[in-house]
């Protein structure tokens, strides 16, 4: 008997769509098990700064993408992951804009997207998996059973970012922020290996202008057609 494979909803799109937060209320939703692939960057641009690795390094950002020392532990309510590096919580740290711009330079390192791959797509199993990046249904889970591409136009995701960072009591500029996000934007959809882009079975949902329960309404919606 061929073992039946746990179902994916892959959920793709660039920084400031909303796919993050999208994600985790369908995987909440659905009670599945949810991959975060962009902290899995974010770590390895944070463990490059602990070691002292170059982000032009290649090849020791590859070998230290493949020995990556990770644990992330459900909070006691389910509601949200702490993420351990070497031992140390850093849910909060790899969040940092610094973090965030540097993940987005080691995510066009070829050799830190062959290491990660394993890892990423260890995170199927039953009931179900939600996954949450930006070559989910591209490369990472090509036949998954639903794929949606989130977007949003720069300057929402912009004004987005800048709400959270003041809500947080951290100082931000919304003109360098609106930059970093196209640099951040360019370097994503032309990078050699795994670029942004739409699955061409995917679904575009644009989340401009359109509330949080909106979008999750829409993506469980898609959800359902699909399994019909």
């Amino acid at each position: 008997m061929v073992e039946q494979l746990a179902p994916i909803i892959a959920i793709d799109g660039p920084s400031g769509s909303g796919k993050g937060t999208i994600s985790r209320l369908v995987a909440n939703e659905l009670k599945w098990n949810f991959l975060d692939s962009g902290a899995l960057y974010r770590l390895v641009a944070l463990a490059a700064k602990w070691h002292s690795i170059p982000l032009d390094d290649e090849q020791g950002l590859g070998t230290l993408a493949g020995h990556l020392d990770v644990e992330f532990s459900s909070t006691d309510d389910g509601a949200s992951v702490k993420i351990f590096l070497e031992g140390e919580e850093v849910s909060d740290a790899i969040r940092r804009e610094e973090v965030g711009n540097n993940a987005s330079r080691v995510a066009t390192v070829p050799l830190v997207r062959d290491a990660l791959l394993a890892r990423q797509r260890a995170f199927r199993q039953a009931p179900g998996l939600v996954a949450d990046g930006r070559d989910m249904g591209t490369v990472v889970f090509p036949d998954a059973q639903l794929k949606i591409f989130l977007t949003a136009s720069v300057e929402e995701r912009a004004q987005r970012r800048y709400k959270q960072l003041n809500e947080k009591g951290v100082s931000a500029n919304l003109n360098a922020l609106f930059e970093e996000l196209e640099q951040r934007d360019k370097r994503d959809r032309e990078r050699a290996v795994a670029p942004l882009v739409a699955a061409p079975d995917a679904i575009v949902v644009d989340s401009s202008g359109v509330t949080i329960d909106e979008v999750m309404m829409r993506v469980m919606g898609l959800w359902r057609d699909a399994c019909r």
